[in-house]
């Protein structure tokens, strides 16, 4: 079965090489562009296949050869290689299941992230600040663009909350496993007494969403301004430069004041009252199927406590797979990538072993 999905996969991949070819798809930018998502899409699984043959084509060879009057130096170096190219199929074999997996349909879209102080007061959102700093390094680290779209911020300097886009190949499919509650266990900057206090902040990642995606009707929307606080320079508080958009159908609302001007704030708390509706679209969907077995990574629970920060052990442990690592300093810098890659494993193994139970 792996095999016939490969080859019709393969078959794919070379059309769509002749398709780029073809003048009327080159002078036709829409679908120039379709194809060469769809073929950088297939691109990874296809190089495999095409090493996964030409391994199998050389074990075949090598297993004829041991037929063959050898002597026995030439049958043992025949048999060394027949044990490194079979390792070689196997490791493939793994491979190529794995990038044969349903993908999320999102993964390769920008995502706007919302983090917001919860239980635990001015600590929390100090904490929220942290999150906030940590995403936002982690970003730079993968040369995407951060852009900060609303923020309401605590006397202490931390956020009450904070939305900001991330940009970049890819960033859903890294930060999609950070939705849900993160909990922070240290001594506040507000207490004296030396005592360690328990704060929570949610983080929610969202996919960016089309237009075609989520169509709002301007009938369905209302639009309030409002002067801007906190960022946006020296005119911030003295011109209706916020946008409050609210959509009437489903109360859900967004809002934008740090962008260059009313119109620009508008476009962006547009793209954020999408990112919701389509969020609360997906939920409902997932409600439906809530008597089916899902996965516990990746759920994007918000309400699910996902993670501890320890600072006095300087510990972090990411609830959902059990991983616990003694390097909080860094991770709070940004460099998360451990912790994603664990997730981003436990979830092929999930996956595996559902497609195995199906075939079964």
């Amino acid at each position: 079965m792996m095999l016939d999905r490969l080859q019709a996969l393969a078959d794919r991949y070379e059309k769509l090489s002749e398709l780029l070819c073809d003048p009327a798809v080159t002078a036709d930018p829409k679908r120039l562009r379709e194809y060469s998502k769809e073929q950088s899409d297939l691109e990874e699984a296809y190089q495999a296949y095409i090493e996964y043959k030409k391994v199998v084509s050389q074990l075949d060879d090598a297993k004829a050869m041991l037929g063959e009057k050898l002597d026995d130096e030439m049958r043992d170096m025949v048999k060394l290689e027949i044990e490194e190219l079979t390792e070689r199929k196997e490791a493939l074999e793994k491979r190529i299941r794995v990038l044969l997996l349903p993908k999320d349909p999102n993964d390769d879209k920008n995502v706007i992230v919302e983090i917001r102080g919860a239980a635990g007061g001015d600590e929390a959102a100090l904490f929220a600040a942290d999150l906030y700093r940590m995403y936002t390094r982690y970003a730079e680290s993968q040369g995407w663009k951060v852009e900060l779209l609303d923020a309401n911020v605590s006397d202490l300097g931390g956020f009450k909350e904070v939305i900001f886009m991330i940009s970049g190949k890819g960033a859903y499919s890294k930060l999609k496993y950070e939705s849900g509650a993160h909990r922070v266990q240290r001594i506040p900057v507000t207490e004296s007494g030396g005592r360690i206090h328990t704060s929570t902040s949610t983080v929610a990642v969202l996919p960016e969403v089309e237009e075609i995606e989520v169509e709002i009707l301007d009938k369905d929307i209302r639009i309030d301004t409002f002067c801007a606080s906190g960022h946006g320079g020296q005119s911030v508080n003295t011109t209706k430069s916020a946008v409050r958009v609210t959509h009437i159908p489903t109360g859900i609302v967004a809002t934008c004041q740090d962008g260059k001007s009313q119109n620009d704030n508008k476009q962006k708390a547009l793209q954020v009252l999408r990112a919701r509706i389509y969020e609360m679209r997906r939920q409902e969907e997932e409600a439906k199927l809530a008597g089916e077995r899902r996965s516990k990574v990746g759920t994007g629970d918000r309400s699910e406590r996902i993670r501890t920060y320890n600072f006095p052990q300087s510990r972090v442990t990411d609830h959902r797979i059990g991983l616990t690592l003694h390097k909080l300093d860094a991770i709070m810098n940004g460099e998360i990538d451990e912790i994603i890659d664990a997730l981003t494993l436990a979830e092929q193994a999930e996956l595996l072993e559902q497609e195995n139970a199906a075939i079964v």
